[in-house]
């Protein structure tokens, strides 16, 4: 008996140690993601022996646990940097960007329509037929290619085994303090090159591995669904819903979906297994009463019904794709299902951190992932609210508790993602998380399983589809529109009310959730006009965003803010405005851009300008072209590019534009911008041709000399600008070129380049340093480039940018 005594109090204290284990190894999946470099294997190995053998002594409980702390640590390390380090060595030679190359393969998802009448789709490569042979030790060629088919957006591909005549590059996308990082996705998603599709034809010769079959399974199934279903009227979401894929989504959609919060409706997440799963065990329970009470026992009760649980949520979630996030949903659903329908005695947070270090083990890549953060997230704010509930509560109470902790809990993590918490999703998630829960997702699975039996059903279910979908797209429309008080607050003010909303969700006092309730009705009611409308900065700084092919810069001090053109914009598809400018603007804290320049109106350079009026306080407008500016952003008053000279903060600024009847390029606004303390100057000329140089160069700025002179390359670095009389006129010191990776404009020139190299200017191009930050300190001029700071799998050794060179 004392012996099971002992065993029994030693279990709890080992059952501690192993969830040290697992908490240990999750930071240290997550640690790699905060390092700057990927360490090398042997930092990992010999700690990793040492621990090892440090474990095997027998010591007091603390040195074991601080042990098996750092044991798991650097174990989540190493298998993240094992994964990581596999991947960064698909490497596509640079040799072979932009040429011609053939491959063949498989499909890897279901294509898509996208921008420019384009089919999009993943591809998986089994064998290259003319890649150079120049690859160095330890790389090999990409396994995974993100392709486009220009032109044929409405077409089919003539199977899923193919071969490929496609143009690829590295992978490389715009590189800012904050907002999307495309670069950050591709590695996410393990795309190691992207493309377009020059040629297309059927390779019944690829080998079919496992994973091909079923690629090639999905895909039939989703031409299932599209011949079964695809007349209903609300198909987009019939297909988002049944089997994950969202490609008939338009704009329309999302914009709804965002407006209310309810993106994670068409995401298939937790929600949508937690149903199959309780449905499917609803109705495995219920089989197993109708049997005769000696047929099964309890325990094998128990366990049918979990494998049926499981099972079945495997299957949907291999009809919806088996995508990251599909498959993180499956394991918390696993986890928690062996916690309940076993009835394993344990602590529901010790399920959580199995689940999570699940996940971790299987993704290594989820901490790269905004729904990775938001979905765990989610579960703890549910799992802390409701164990910690004394009483239980009915449905509707506990609906009404779910959605308010979750709204609450979430909404820091979603203002750190830029992201913000509409407060129309709190009543849309109220009505749509139950209508989706009980009358959506079982007539869905339901129908599609009787017609996948009976095919006539189609033509039953199909208008029943439209009728649950329809009258859910109609509450979403409606509270899209509903004007609801937008929150202006700061980061400290949003976990404040989070905190709030939380503690009076679980604070039984009724006096203290009427206060609580009373003073967010009175803090979102009164104005709030303490804070100022922009974060001063004690320093004088310019930021040259990295827009791509396209030009954008910040200019400020104190509390001014200017801003030179706001980038290039593609209606529909694209807009550097939505995608940089907005979220950094936000981050730097400027709520009101004092003055607004356009150098002229090309879509590069003047892009996206009616969202930037619409979101963001402007106090006037000033552009080359003003009759077409003003046309585009009719409520803001619109002023030509007279010659002046005005100061902000610090700086003065000089304005410029060529006389006579100028437009397009030579229509530009140029700025000179200069600071009298370190004697530095920056030019913004525009898109300024050679004939206009030479007139800049020879009017009169009236500025002092500067010491030393940073100058935007006019035209990008195009050979129609950047003169042998504008390059030795200037003599620059710095010359910064905002051009897109591999454009097809070839931007800068490699005739323009050489002038500025001879002139002995220090060349910076945003496609390889990213966005760059100048300010003046100490009346020194710092420079520093976005790349230096940016992460391993964006500048690590090999890399785009790592390589990228100026001609």
């Amino acid at each position: 008996m004392s012996e099971s005594l002992n065993r029994s109090s030693y279990l709890p204290g080992r059952q501690g140690v192993a969830v040290l284990g697992v908490i240990a190894f999750s930071c240290g999946v997550i640690l790699l993601y905060w390092l700057s470099i990927l360490p090398p294997p042997e930092w990992l190995a010999v700690p990793g022996v040492l621990l090892f053998l440090a474990f095997g002594w027998r010591g007091s409980v603390g040195f074991r646990r601080l042990t098996v702390l750092a044991s798991g640590l650097i174990m989540g390390l190493f298998w993240a940097t094992w994964h990581a380090r596999s991947q960064l060595a698909e490497v596509l030679p640079p040799a072979a960007e932009g040429k011609l190359l053939s491959v063949s393969g498989y499909l890897c998802d279901i294509p898509s329509p996208g921008s420019f009448n384009s089919l999009r789709f993943s591809f998986c490569v089994t064998r290259w037929h003319n890649l150079p042979e120049v690859y160095a030790s330890g790389t090999r060629p990409p396994d995974l290619l993100r392709l486009a088919w220009y032109g044929h957006g409405t077409e089919t591909l003539p199977g899923a085994r193919l071969r490929l005549e496609v143009s690829l590059k590295r992978p490389h996308g715009t590189l800012n303090p904050v907002g999307f990082r495309y670069e950050n996705w591709l590695f996410r998603k393990g795309y190691r090159a992207t493309g377009s599709v020059r040629r297309v034809q059927a390779d019944p010769t690829v080998s079919c591995s496992v994973y091909c079959q079923y690629r090639t399974m999905h895909l039939a199934l989703a031409e299932w669904v599209q011949a079964r279903f695809g007349a209903t009227r609300h198909f987009a979401l019939v297909s988002s819903l049944l089997i994950g894929y969202r490609g008939h989504m338009t704009q329309q959609h999302w914009d709804v979906l965002k407006a209310t919060g309810t993106i994670h409706l068409v995401a298939i997440s937790g929600l949508h297994l937690g149903l199959i799963a309780l449905g499917a065990g609803f109705v495995c329970r219920r089989l197993l009463l109708a049997l005769p009470v000696h047929c099964v026992n309890e325990r094998t009760g128990r366990l049918l019904v979990f494998v049926t649980v499981v099972l079945c949520c495997v299957l949907y979630a291999l009809a919806a794709g088996f995508t990251v996030p599909t498959r993180r949903a499956l394991v918390m659903v696993i986890v928690g299902g062996w916690l309940i329908l076993l009835a394993r005695q344990s602590p529901v947070w010790q399920s959580y951190l199995i689940a999570l270090a699940l996940v971790l083990a299987q993704d290594p890549f989820a901490p790269l992932g905004q729904g990775f953060w938001l979905s765990f997230a989610a579960v703890a704010v549910l799992i802390a609210v409701f164990s910690a509930r004394l009483a239980g509560s009915g449905w509707l109470a506990g609906l009404l508790v779910a959605q308010i902790s979750v709204f609450a809990g979430l909404w820091p993590a979603l203002e750190a993602f830029g992201q913000g918490q509409p407060l129309a999703g709190l009543a849309a998630n109220l009505i749509a998380i139950p209508w989706v829960s009980l009358v959506v997702m079982p007539l869905l699975v339901t129908g599609g399983l009787i017609t996948a039996a009976v095919p006539a059903a189609a033509e039953v279910f199909g208008p029943g589809f439209d009728l649950v979908l329809g009258l859910l797209w109609s509450v979403l429309g409606w509270l899209a529109h509903w004007q609801m008080p937008e929150i202006a607050a700061s980061a400290e003010e949003i976990a404040v009310l989070s905190m709030l909303a939380l503690f009076m969700v679980l604070a039984p006092l009724t006096g203290f959730r009427l206060v609580a309730v009373v003073s967010a009705f009175l803090w979102l009611a009164y104005p709030v006009t303490s804070l100022p409308r922009n974060l001063a900065v004690a320093r004088p700084e310019i930021r040259v965003w990295d827009v791509g092919q396209g030009l954008s810069v910040l200019v400020r001090h104190g509390r001014k803010v200017l801003v030179y053109d706001t980038g290039p914009a593609v209606p529909g598809v694209f807009s550097a405005v939505e995608s940089t400018l907005l979220p950094n603007l936000q981050a730097e804290g400027i709520r009101r851009i004092d003055t607004l320049v356009i150098s002229h109106a090309d879509g590069d350079h003047a892009g996206g300008l009616e969202k930037l009026a619409e979101e963001i306080e402007i106090g006037r407008v000033v552009a080359g072209e003003p009759g077409i500016i003003q046309d585009r952003v009719p409520e803001v008053a619109v002023s030509p590019c007279d010659r002046a000279t005005e100061t902000l903060g610090a700086l003065i600024i000089d304005y410029w534009q060529a006389e006579g009847d100028r437009e397009g390029n030579d229509a530009s606004c140029v700025l000179r911008i200069h600071h009298s303390g370190s004697h530095t100057e920056w030019i913004l000329p525009g898109d300024i041709t050679g004939r206009v140089e030479a007139a800049y160069l020879a009017a009169d700025t009236g500025l002092p000399d500067a010491d030393r002179r940073v100058v935007i390359a006019p035209h990008h670095g195009s050979r129609t600008s950047s003169s042998e009389v504008w390059v030795q006129g200037l003599d620059p010191d710095w010359v910064l070129f905002t051009a897109g990776y591999r454009h097809r404009y070839g931007h800068p020139h490699p005739v323009v380049t050489a002038r500025y190299r001879r002139a002995g200017a220090v060349q910076l191009n945003t496609a390889c340093s990213g966005s760059v930050l100048m300010t003046i300190a100490d009346n020194r001029l710092v420079i520093k480039e976005m790349r230096d700071e940016a992460p391993f799998w964006i500048s690590g050794p090999g890399l785009a940018r790592d390589q990228c060179k100026i001609p």
